[in-house]
């Protein structure tokens, strides 16, 4: 049995925040429904065609869920919520800032009818204060948060590669979620959670918000270096590749002078006996790292530093990782249908074995539709009539 096997899960959501959340509770075993609008769906469904015709975003956050299309707008669809909310556990949602509390969705609202439900509501920037009604994408929140700010080069702020706001928020959502249940089997009663993706990205700023308390400086922009450890970040070696390396304490930078550089004199040099020091002459010491590294592979750079015991990497292309050895080796890559075939997934981290957890198809729009209807009580007619008049 699944830990999550009996728990329903009912998701009004887009994007990534939301079907984030609901894809780890459904990688769980929990059944997710996923509300759809007809005719377009979740607006994900379009953000490219890149995995054999249907969206990387969407394959992403969606597999092992059911798709309902519904239009919430329609006047009957407030009663095949009911239904639906009635036999649920869970209702997940990211709609825009108060769109289910104008549909009578809120936790408030429901409470008294389906007081076990757990509510978790998923917003830019939660369901109070002045940004309260402020719509809200990763990007924009990366730099409300000052995640901008420590990114990027000295002259340039990036934001991350991938949309870390969304996936803090998911992941957020996910953990409360968990504790909601366990608080639930203890209770007896349901609660509402209110997810902001500003505290999220927030939280996860700790380190460089510590780092400026009381006014100090912040830490610098140093690309993909560290900005306050020293020497940790890319190194050009002589075959034109990179190698990743990093550093963490005083007898590490002994070893890597003397096994590594094999220039041990370095270890005792005034200019780089401590980390300040060695952050503050960067240039220096990067220059005199990539000297010895230019008569050295990229393979050669890391048998050293394996010797030294220095952590390192490779500086893999998305195509590396695809094949990456390790992956490989732990056998992590299973395969999941969609409405495109058979696609390759990633086994949720933390699993061992794929029997543990649901890894069930990427849903069509409106796939299952007509089956829930029937498990709520509609008669074929009936789902015929609901289809004539637009509601699903």
């Amino acid at each position: 049995m699944k830990p999550l096997e009996g728990i329903t899960v009912v998701a009004l959501e887009h994007a990534i925040a939301a079907p984030f959340c609901s894809r780890q509770l459904a990688d769980q075993g929990a059944r997710v429904i996923k509300i759809e609008r007809p005719g377009t769906g979740d607006f994900a469904r379009g953000y490219d065609t890149r995995v054999r015709g249907l969206a990387s975003h969407f394959v992403w956050t969606n597999r092992s869920k059911e798709s309902l299309s519904l239009d919430l707008k329609h006047p009957k669809a407030a009663g095949i919520m009911q239904q639906l909310l009635g036999q649920a556990d869970v209702l997940v949602q990211n709609l825009a800032p108060g769109a289910a509390a104008r549909m009578g969705l809120s936790f408030e609202a429901l409470n008294e009818a389906f007081p076990r439900l757990i509510v978790c509501d998923i917003s830019g920037y939660g369901d109070s204060g002045p940004y309260r009604d402020k719509k809200a994408y990763d990007l924009l929140i990366q730099s409300e948060a000052g995640f901008l700010s420590i990114t990027g080069t000295p002259d340039t702020p990036s934001k991350a590669g991938c949309s870390i706001a969304d996936i803090s928020a998911g992941m957020y959502a996910y953990s409360n979620v968990l504790t909601a249940l366990i608080q639930r089997g203890k209770t007896g009663l349901g609660r509402r959670i209110d997810v902001s993706m500003l505290e999220c990205m927030a939280e996860w700023m700790g380190y460089p918000l510590y780092y400026t308390l009381d006014g100090a400086p912040p830490p610098p922009r140093a690309g993909a270096s560290h900005a306050t450890i020293f020497p940790y970040g890319p190194f050009a070696t002589g075959d034109g590749k990179t190698v990743m390396l990093g550093l963490q304490n005083e007898r590490e930078w002994q070893v890597f002078c003397q096994t590594v550089l094999l220039q041990p004199e370095f270890a005792e040099d005034a200019r780089f006996t401590t980390n300040g020091l060695r952050a503050s002459q960067r240039t220096e010491l990067q220059a005199i790292i990539e000297a010895v590294f230019a008569k050295l592979t990229a393979t050669q750079v890391v048998e050293r530093l394996e010797q030294a015991q220095i952590a390192n990497a490779q500086v893999n292309a998305l195509a590396d990782v695809w094949a990456h050895p390790q992956l490989q080796a732990r056998e992590r890559w299973v395969e999941v249908n969609s409405p495109s075939g058979l696609l390759p997934a990633l086994l949720p981290p933390g699993v061992s074995d794929v029997s543990h957890v649901r890894m069930d198809a990427v849903p069509d729009l409106g796939q299952h539709t007509r089956a829930i209807l029937g498990e709520l009580g509609w008669s074929p007619q009936g789902i015929e009539q609901l289809k004539a008049e637009g509601a699903i």
